[in-house]
């Protein structure tokens, strides 16, 4: 398949599903071969045959990002499948829990930072490691808008996004000259799978988000991979270190 990106070889973390599954899709329509890394190997599998039905390459790769061995090895099997790692996007995260500072339990605290945001630096290691190697690439981490504005009973989560923001633009900053590009993305609240299944439970809540957005709904996993194809693209090769804001006007209010 060819397309935008036809030859090059794109890497997303945490793509079985939801925003990342969409993103490896994206690139896989631009016409990019994908390594299809989530630490779940079913769900990277799954991903990565629906990529191959579509009529492009890609691998799976079980990973754990808070693992540097395992990050290690991703980057690896990536240029040992495809020769060069031209993209990335370090999706791989989890939620919060809706507890006050004075309950939040430091074993939680310590996962969400370990998870969401030790796992974007042990990432952006490697392969910036890699790009610099073979001169340049582009990076894009998904952060939130809970990156960019306080959330409260969600300090553990509001505190690792803000913590990829403020990565991004040091490496940005720093590989600026380098030929590599590293940008995020914040999104708002967005439909997946695990929101569907949240909105069923507490139908009162999911309103309550929706209104939140001045647009009058979530987003689509579509509309971030969006961003992140364009961040990733020849279009925005003079941006780096930006918080691209994808949140129907959330953050606007």
């Amino acid at each position: 398949m060819m397309g935008a990106m036809g030859g090059k070889a794109a890497l997303v973390t945490g793509s079985g599903s939801g925003i990342g599954q969409a993103i490896a899709l994206a690139f896989a329509s631009q016409g990019a071969r994908v390594v299809v890394a989530d630490k779940i190997g079913e769900t990277a599998e799954s991903t990565a045959q629906k990529i191959k039905e579509s009529g492009a390459d890609a691998i799976a790769i079980q990973c754990d990002v808070t693992r540097e061995r395992d990050v290690e090895a991703l980057v690896h099997s990536a240029v040992e499948a495809f020769g060069r790692l031209d993209y990335a996007v370090n999706n791989a995260g989890i939620g919060s829990m809706n507890l006050a500072i004075v309950d939040y339990p430091l074993e939680a605290w310590n996962e969400m930072l370990n998870i969401n945001l030790t796992g974007v630096f042990l990432c952006l290691k490697h392969e910036i490691g890699q790009m610099l190697k073979q001169g340049g690439g582009a990076i894009v981490n998904i952060a939130s808008v809970g990156g960019l504005i306080g959330t409260p009973f969600m300090a553990a989560y509001t505190a690792s996004k803000h913590g990829v923001v403020g990565l991004t633009k040091t490496a940005a900053l720093e590989y600026a000259q380098s030929g590599v590009r590293v940008n995020a993305v914040c999104p708002g609240a967005v439909r997946t799978a695990t929101a569907e299944r949240l909105a069923a439970s507490n139908p009162e809540m999911a309103e309550n988000l929706i209104k939140a957005h001045p647009i009058g709904r979530m987003g689509e996993v579509e509309e971030v991979a969006a961003a992140v194809i364009w961040l990733c693209s020849d279009s925005a090769s003079f941006v780096t270190g930006h918080a691209m804001i994808v949140d129907g006007g959330l953050v606007a209010q």
